[in-house]
C-alpha cells in the first residue's frame, strides 16, 4: 500500500527535491496535497506531474481556480482533510510552525525540514507526537545524520553530537572585510542551492545556531554536548563521540534528496539514485567555528541556555535582521547586533502554548525593529 504524502512548502529547495524523492519512488508514494505559499505559477507546475493533488496557497487571500485550500487556515483544513501518512513540512520560516502541528494532530508522520518549528514550540511538536504516535523525523541533512547514527548506536552510548557546517559565504574572508559584504554575497552558497534567506543564515551562521537548538531538542542533549566544526567540503553531515571517545560519522555527497528518501521510507533503507559518495580523492577538512566570525552561534548557544522564550526571541530578531539588512538598511554585522539586543530582554524560560509563542514572537520583532532604527 502506498503512503499518502503532502508537500508543505512544495515549489522551494526542499520541496521541489522532495518531488524528485517522490517520482523516482512513485511505486511506495501517493502524493495527496501540495503547498506553496505565494507561488502560485510554480505549484500549478508541481500540481500538473500530480493531477490527483489538491492545492493550497497559504499566503493567499481567497481561492483561486484549481487552487482548493487558502490561507494558514486553509493549510491545516489541507493536512487535516487528507488522512496522509507523512507530511513533509519544507516551508521557510516561522510559517512552518502550524503545518508541524497539523500534521501530527491528524496522525500523520512528520518528515521536518523547518527547523523553527522545533525552536519555537519543542514542547508543544513533543506533546503532539506523543498523543497521536506519529514520528518526527528530521530532513535538514545534519539531524537526519544524527538520527541515524543515534538510532544505531543509541543515546545512552552517546557523550556528545557534533554537527557540522560548511561556513557559508564568508568562511575565507578576512574578518575586517566583513562590514562591506553586501546581501547578494552572502546569499552566494559555495556548496548549496537553497532559497536567499537561508543561505544568509548559513554566512552568519545563525542557521547552524538554529540547528543546535534542534539537536539539543531533538535527541535529548543538553547544549554543551552538542559540537559545531566547519567542515567545507559538506560530505560529513554530522557525527557522534561515544562513551568511550570514539567518533562515527554519517557521509554522503551534498544532496537533499537523500536525507528526505531517507525519511519518507523510514523504518526502511532503500535503495537510492541520489548523492551516492565515492571518497578516492576527496579532501575531509574540519576547523572550529571562530566566535568573531559566527557570533550568531554562540548568541544561539546563549539563547538555547536561556529557555525556551529566548530561543523563540533568537528566531524572531534573526528573522527581522536579515530582512532589514536584505532591503541594505543595516550591515551585515548588525544581524548579529540587532539579535544580541533583542536577547538582553526579559524572555520566558517556558513558553506552553501557541498564543504565548506568538506573543514572544511578536514582542522580539518589536523589539528587533528598535534595534535597526537605532542602528541606521
Amino acid at each position: 500500500m502506498r503512503k499518502r504524502v503532502i508537500v508543505v512548502g512544495a515549489t522551494g529547495s526542499i520541496g521541489t527535491q522532495s518531488l524528485d524523492v517522490l517520482a523516482a519512488q512513485s511505486e511506495s508514494f501517493e502524493v495527496v496535497g501540495l503547498s506553496a505559499h505565494t507561488l502560485e505559477a510554480p505549484l500549478r507546475a508541481a500540481g500538473a506531474r500530480y493531477p490527483k493533488a489538491a492545492l493550497c496557497l497559504s499566503g493567499a487571500q481567497r481561492l483561486a481556480e484549481g487552487i482548493a485550500f487558502f490561507g494558514e487556515d486553509g493549510l491545516e483544513e489541507l493536512i487535516g482533510s487528507l488522512t496522509p501518512d507523512i507530511v513533509i513540512n519544507g516551508a521557510a520560516g516561522s510559517g512552518g510552525l502550524r503545518p508541524s502541528l497539523a500534521a501530527l494532530r491528524c496522525g500523520a508522520d512528520l518528515a521536518l525540514a523547518n527547523k523553527e518549528s522545533v525552536v519555537m514550540a519543542w514542547p508543544l511538536l513533543e506533546k503532539a507526537s506523543r498523543a497521536s504516535g506519529s514520528k518526527i523525523l528530521p530532513v535538514d541533512s545534519e539531524h537526519a545524520a544524527l538520527f541515524q547514527l543515534v538510532e544505531k548506536i543509541g543515546s545512552g552510548h552517546i557523550e556528545e553530537l557534533v554537527i557540522t557546517a560548511s561556513g557559508g559565504a564568508f568562511r575565507d574572508k578576512a574578518l575586517e572585510e566583513l562590514a562591506n559584504v553586501t546581501p547578494d554575497q552572502a546569499a552566494s552558497h559555495p556548496n548549496w542551492s537553497m532559497g536567499r534567506k537561508i543561505t544568509i543564515d548559513s554566512a552568519t551562521m545563525a542557521n547552524k545556531g538554529l540547528e543546535v537548538i534542534e539537536a539539543s531538542r531533538l535527541f535529548g542533549f543538553p547544549p554543551e554536548r552538542v559540537k559545531v566544526l566547519v567542515h567545507p567540503q559538506s560530505l560529513v553531515h554530522a557525527l557522534v563521540r561515544t562513551t568511550e571517545g570514539s567518533l562515527y560519522a554519517q557521509l554522503s555527497e551534498p544532496d537533499m534528496r537523500v536525507p528526505i528518501q531517507n525519511a519518507l521510507t523510514w523504518p526502511e533503507i532503500v535503495s537510492c539514485p541520489f548523492g551516492r559518495l565515492d571518497l578516492a580523492g576527496k579532501k575531509l577538512e574540519f576547523r572550529e567555528a571562530e566566535g568573531a566570525r559566527y557570533p550568531l552561534l554562540g548568541l544561539a548557544y546563549a539563547a538555547l541556555s536561556a529557555g525556551e522564550g529566548a530561543t523563540v526571541a533568537y528566531n524572531a530578531a534573526d528573522e527581522t535582521a536579515v530582512a532589514a539588512f536584505e532591503e541594505k538598511r543595516i550591515g551585515y554585522l548588525d544581524i548579529a547586533r540587532v539579535v544580541e539586543k533583542t536577547l538582553e530582554g526579559a524572555w520566558p524560560s517556558r513558553v506552553s502554548d501557541l498564543e504565548s509563542i506568538f506573543d514572544v514572537d511578536l514582542r522580539a520583532r518589536d523589539s528587533a525593529r528598535a534595534a535597526v532604527r537605532e542602528i541606521e
